[in-house]
């Protein structure tokens, strides 16, 4: 109510009845105006009076018939003086009534207006009737004169409250309609009669019972609906009554008030603040379907800033999510609410229990023109720790004392309650990868086609700490994620894993350590690893080659989740997830380890400068790790120097041994120039002679074709390894299956050698096109020297040189040696220079041989 209803005198009508009441008490206490004739009237009209009208005076009342005679008598007895001073007293008190009847009136209502003060103290429901509710109101209720500016005003409305001092009413029917929306009813009060003091300054305190009757449903949810989408700027409510008025035992008649009061929407009250202090999900059986549905038990506070106080009863409601549509809300579950106390000033607590009994299609249908259900996307607000927007509406209980008119209005209103999101950031709380595989990239794919991704394999194992509110059986039965990896903050590559994984979990009961937490298991099969920065996948390779430590990967996915509920099967998409992926180190010593051996060597093409060959290779996997690899190009450097490159395809490295694992290789020194040939020619020399020569192995932006940044990475690394021995067939140790020149064999008198050769070639065949060589007793002592000029081949396998023709150093302690050893055997050693030729290319080599076990004949 505005403070011109709080009060009996904001009426224009009536303050013109109580000044004539006023002026009327204030006559009736002078005989000389005794007269109630004399008396205006504030009925919108003034009636004419006729102050010489003895004859009507009299007709009016008996006493002023005998006043008037009265003063004739004396005045026919003495001095005209009284009647003059009778005569211009009455004119005064004219003149004062002219002035009470046209400008009093106005202003005791602006003094009433600015002077009233209306302090509710409390206002609370004692009970909600069958057509209503019966409430309580307390207030304080005065009028300040010191709030009225005009200082007019003031004085003639103290005055008048003073004459006045007490206004009281009958009980009234109060009206309030909406004049915007077809003078709809909103609603009605009964208010009792009230005795209310008008002195300034003086309180009335009031304590009343009044019957509320909401009005026109319709017209209320309205309302309440546009005020709750936001849609209401001002509201205006017309209030109007019909008071009877008194003042002490004088009746001032009745009289119809009506004022309006305009709210903006910013100024009405809001929905007040509150906290969700308990969610609690648990299975719960329902007996008459003879099935589990999930309950929910929600607890929310609010604190009561309003000087209300009301028990509300048991209550129902609809839950329902957003649609696919704003418009549209998909019920989701009933829930009921216990009885509810509010009182002022303090916290509100209301606990609630709902049951959903089963998930409607619409809320998982996948909505048109996205991958995404309305579903999914309430929890993608929910998981992201964003507000959501549930929606509440009231609902018709028909097993509850809850009347008909407070059910139709609840029914009719739908209220958006946001709905905090969690942050589930510690959720994940151990993140594992085992039995790894990792497969590098298909060649012939194109970038950003996944098989043009390296992919990777294994058996992943996560913790997950149980929210507490979660009291539920759940079952992961499939995951798939997209997660970004880090290697010390800086991001190395993205892990897709679009297509589901099985998955199966355990729950892990809480202990004083940990709370619940559920154990999944899923193995995941060719998840492509998306690199993304060269830098930092060459600083993991280094860390676990050269660093020997465990390298610690840091995962933030989104993981999409199956989980099978007493509600069926959820899909959970885009949980946010962090974790780590401990990566053992990949060995000590892993070019020692390695232990390559070279077998079957076949040449495949040669041209002058270069050889292609292919090889099978033998090396053990120190890892714990295995990979598959389609295809891989490295390039070969010795001292730094590129003299050729090896090619992989579809290689499947296990742990630990591998056998005949195919390889191809091109030799061309001549890629780095006569530098580079030089190089090769001194690498093959020693190799040959069985030193112990090294080859360095390095990667290039096109070692792996469909993912260069990988191959830049491994550009940066260079992983230099024992060149693989040759073992050739035959030979009594390992020492002896390294050697091209097997035995020997001199023949004195005839000044010829022959020598046993056993090729590394299973498949083609060897020239040799000239041999400059020297054979040495005790590694320094010349026996003799051979140089020979026609080409001789040397067959897969082993064979027997062409008799080579001896030049015999017959002055050396060797050939010495060699005579001594006639008809039996001798260790000698060998250098040569030896022109090789195979198919197309030809090379020319130093060799040195030791041990050469030689049999002497005549």
């Amino acid at each position: 109510m505005s403070e011109s209803e709080r009060t009996p005198l904001l009426s224009a009508t009536s303050r013109n009845k109580l000044s004539a009441e006023a002026s009327m008490a204030s006559l009736e206490s002078t005989p000389l105006l005794s007269s109630t004739s004399a008396t205006p009237r504030y009925d919108g009209e003034r009636d004419e009076i006729d102050d010489n009208d003895e004859a009507t005076s009299v007709r009016s009342h008996p006493l002023d018939a005998h006043s008037i005679h009265s003063v004739a008598s004396i005045k026919s007895k003495s001095s005209r003086w009284p009647s003059y001073i009778a005569m211009m007293c009455l004119a005064t008190f004219a003149g004062v009534i002219l002035v009470v009847a046209y400008m009093v009136p106005a202003a005791v209502e602006e003094y009433a207006k600015q002077a009233a003060v209306l302090e509710p103290t409390n206002l609370s429901l004692q009970s909600i009737t069958a057509d209503g509710v019966r409430a309580r109101i307390q207030a304080n209720i005065r009028l300040d004169g010191q709030r009225v500016q005009n200082e007019h005003v003031r004085r003639v409305g103290r005055a008048t409250t003073w004459l006045l001092r007490e206004l009281g009413t009958e009980e009234t029917k109060v009206n309030v309609t909406l004049p915007e929306y077809g003078n709809i009813l909103l609603g009605t009060a009964a208010v009792p009669a009230l005795t209310i003091n008008i002195m300034d300054g003086h309180n009335t305190a009031v304590d009343f019972v009044a019957d509320l009757i909401p009005g026109d449903a319709e017209g209320i949810r309205t309302i309440a609906n546009e005020w709750l989408e936001g849609r209401l700027d001002v509201l205006r409510l017309k209030g109007k009554a019909d008071i009877q008025l008194k003042t002490g035992f004088i009746s001032l008649g009745t009289h119809t008030v009506s004022e309006s009061l305009t709210f903006e929407a910013n100024k009405l009250p809001q929905l007040p603040e509150y906290n969700i202090t308990k969610i609690n999900f648990e299975e719960s059986p329902i007996p008459d379907l003879n099935r589990t549905a999930m309950a929910a038990d929600v607890s929310v506070t609010a604190f009561n800033m309003y000087p209300i106080s009301v028990d509300v009863p048991e209550l129902g409601f609809e839950v329902l999510l957003p649609g696919c549509n704003l418009d549209d809300h998909i019920l989701v579950a009933a829930t009921r609410t216990s009885t509810v106390a509010v009182r002022p000033q303090q916290e509100v607590v209301v606990n609630a229990h709902g049951l959903i009994k089963e998930l409607p299609k619409p809320l998982t249908k996948v909505c048109p023109d996205s991958d995404s259900s309305p579903l999914d996307m309430f929890f993608k607000k929910y998981l992201d720790g964003e507000t959501a927007t549930v929606f509440v509406r009231g609902q018709k209980q028909t097993d509850s004392d809850t009347p008909d008119w407070l059910g139709e209005i609840l029914s009719s209103i739908t209220v958006p309650v946001p709905f905090p999101g969690r942050s589930f950031d510690n959720l994940i709380r151990s993140f594992s990868l085992s039995d790894v595989h990792f497969s590098l990239p298909n060649p012939l794919a194109e970038p950003g086609d996944p098989d043009a991704d390296p992919k990777v394999t294994g058996n992943v194992e996560v913790l997950a700490a149980l929210p507490s509110e979660m009291n539920l059986s759940l079952n992961v039965t499939g995951v798939a994620a997209r997660a970004d990896v880090f290697y010390r903050s800086n991001k190395l590559g993205e892990l897709e894993l679009e297509h589901w994984q099985k998955a199966s979990s355990k729950k892990v009961a809480a202990n004083k350590d940990h709370e619940a937490m559920l154990k999944i298991i899923s193995r995941i099969n060719d998840a492509p690893l998306n690199v993304t920065d060269a830098d930092v996948l060459t600083d993991v390779i280094q860390t676990l080659i050269f660093g020997g430590k465990e390298v610690i990967l840091d995962v933030k996915a989104l993981v999409d989740v199956k989980v099978q509920t007493v509600l069926g099967q959820l899909v959970l998409k885009d949980v946010p997830a962090e974790g780590k992926i401990p990566v053992k180190p990949l060995s000590h010593d892993l070019a020692g380890s390695l232990q390559p051996k070279v077998e079957n060597i076949e040449i495949i093409n040669t041209d002058p400068t270069s050889i292609e060959l292919k090889a099978s290779v033998n090396i053990t996997n120190p890892t714990p790790y295995s990979a598959r690899i389609p295809y891989i190009n490295i390039h070969l450097l010795s001292n730094g120097t590129l003299i050729g490159e090896a090619t992989a395809k579809n290689l499947d490295i296990k742990k630990g041994k591998n056998s005949n694992l195919v390889v191809t290789a091109l030799w061309k020194p001549s890629l780095s120039g006569d530098q580079g040939v030089a190089i090769g020619r001194e690498l093959i020399s020693q190799y040959i002679s069985g030193f112990n020569t090294s080859i360095t192995i390095k990667g290039h932006r096109n070692s792996i074709p469909s993912q260069p940044v990988i191959g830049e990475a491994l550009s940066r690394l260079n992983l230099t390894v024992s060149a693989p021995r040759l073992r050739l067939p035959g030979g009594k140790d390992d020492d002896e299956k390294t050697h091209f020149i097997r035995d020997a064999t001199f023949h004195v008198l005839s000044s010829r050698a022959t020598f046993t050769l056993v090729s590394p070639l299973q498949h083609n065949t060897i020239y040799i096109d000239h041999v400059n060589a020297t054979a040495l007793y005790n590694h320094t002592e010349p026996v003799g020297r051979i140089e020979y000029d026609l080409p001789f081949a040397a067959p897969p396998g082993a064979s027997t040189t062409p008799k080579l023709p001896v030049t015999w150093s017959l002055d050396s302690v060797g050939y010495d040696k060699l005579k001594q050893a006639l008809g039996g055997t001798l260790k000698l050693d060998a250098t040569a220079t030896v022109s090789v030729r195979l198919g197309a290319w030809t090379e020319t080599f130093w060799y040195v041989g030791k041990g050469i076990g030689a049999s002497i004949r005549i």
